[in-house]
């Protein structure tokens, strides 16, 4: 039998969904900043903790499940009258709140960020803003219209990890850069779990891989190298999620199949071992079934897309891909993204004249050409030692509702100009790797324009 591999976490620090920490308040005038979450799915659920640890109040939910809604509603003490179907309703009573979190699928951001900002919302948008280039720039003109700060949920330019790499970078610590290795190892159950059975598996239905998954990989090389890049090149497919990849003997249902046991995808394998595990019912599970049984799991198995075969799947994402970027500089930079992987942290290579430093989302090893042999290395661990898209994501919050209660948008890392530049380079990266050819990219003062 091959085992199942997911990553083992803590829980969540002991914090409650509707609990702040004493003495984080950030405050709009007298009140904390008041905060309506739009989707209450995983990351609307991750949203509204963060923005309670950050001292603001999630105010309203609006959820069309009701099942979901009223859990989180229920955590974050959120009145029964604050609680609406549908984010339209929400933004019938925009006086409700200050801020609202988009946290729905990724092609229903643009309307609700365009609802919003016309109301003098202010916005943290899930990425991505919006799948096409077209409805990115009706967003970005509303934002821009309305005069309402925006943030997109890149976070991984708000982790220590990474201020600790970018300041090691800009004090000359490895010399002039040169080049950057990234690679974001999605993990096998995970791809399979989002990508092939899950809502993220059809451009159609979301957004391409590099879109949905790696905008923020992105955004991260932009700002480590601390420019735009004027060229790039891409190359990927789907190559082993397919229907002529399907063993002999499998069934179109895991519950079904022969092959299933020795079948590194199995999804009874992958589902049963978060039962009884508070962390995976909740971050993993909950996505399957509402009821963290067996009896439910499998009856969810059974009737949804998440017993499927994956070489029977609907899916059309690819399962890797690479893009190269060249800068005006003459700096350039890789980013791979793969299926075929332990689920593990991000990991980034950078070489410099003087020095090379090497990270793997916790610690950071730094080599100098110019040391004696035995003090070439130097580690550095910054952060908590949660990964840094988790603290990222917690200070991309905090920040945001700072800069929204101290009137300041320079505490915003991630405004639309960035927003804008990682998702114009994805959007010539799959026109890159469609056509085959190279793609020239040119940039106005602003990331918006060009």
């Amino acid at each position: 039998m091959v085992a199942v591999t997911r990553p083992r976490t803590a829980r969540d620090r002991g914090q409650d969904v509707g609990r702040g920490r004493e003495g984080a308040r950030v405050v709009l005038g007298s009140r904390p900043v008041r905060v309506g979450i739009v989707g209450a799915g995983g990351r609307g659920r991750l949203h509204a903790r963060h923005v309670s640890r950050a001292g603001g109040r999630v105010v309203a939910v609006a959820e069309p499940h009701p099942g979901r809604r009223d859990a989180l509603a229920d955590a974050c003490e959120v009145p029964a009258g604050h609680r609406f179907d549908g984010w339209t309703d929400l933004a019938e009573r925009a006086d409700l709140v200050d801020v609202v979190v988009i946290a729905t699928q990724d092609h229903e951001h643009a309307d609700p960020v365009v609802a919003f900002a016309e109301r003098g919302v202010h916005l943290i948008c899930e990425k991505p803003i919006a799948p096409d280039e077209q409805e990115a720039l009706r967003v970005a003109a509303a934002v821009q219209r309305a005069g309402v700060q925006f943030t997109i949920c890149h976070p991984l330019r708000y982790a220590p990890y990474t201020r600790a790499l970018v300041a090691a970078l800009r004090d000359g610590r490895i010399g002039d850069l040169v080049s950057v290795q990234h690679l974001e190892p999605v993990g096998a159950w995970h791809f399979a779990h989002s990508y092939v059975r899950g809502a993220w598996r059809r451009e159609d239905l979301a957004s391409s891989l590099l879109l949905a998954k790696c905008s923020h990989d992105i955004d991260l090389l932009t700002h480590v190298v601390g420019d735009r890049p004027s060229r790039l090149a891409s190359f990927g497919r789907l190559s082993h999620f397919r229907a002529d990849k399907h063993p002999d003997g499998a069934a179109a249902n895991c519950l079904d199949c022969g092959v299933e046991p020795t079948c590194p995808y199995s999804a009874p394998r992958l589902y049963r071992s978060c039962l009884g595990d508070p962390d995976w019912e909740h971050q993993l599970l909950g996505a399957v079934t509402d009821v963290p049984s067996a009896e439910a799991l499998d009856d969810a198995l059974r009737t949804g897309p998440y017993g499927r075969c994956v070489y029977l799947c609907d899916n059309d994402v690819v399962d890797h891909q690479v893009v190269a970027l060249e800068f005006d500089s003459g700096i350039t930079a890789t980013h791979t993204v793969t299926a075929f992987s332990d689920a593990a942290p991000r990991q980034t290579r950078v070489f410099g004249t003087h020095g090379a430093v090497e990270g793997d989302g916790h610690t950071l090893r730094f080599h100098d050409f110019r040391a004696h042999p035995d003090r070439a290395v130097e580690t550095l661990t910054p952060g908590d030692g949660r990964p840094p898209h988790q603290e990222g994501d917690e200070e991309l919050v905090r920040s945001f509702l700072r800069a929204v209660a101290h009137d300041d948008p320079a505490a915003n890392l991630t405004g639309l100009d960035e927003t804008m530049t990682s998702h114009r380079i994805v959007w010539a990266a799959e026109r890159a790797r469609r056509s085959g050819e190279t793609e020239r990219l040119t940039w106005e003062p602003a990331g918006v324009g060009g």
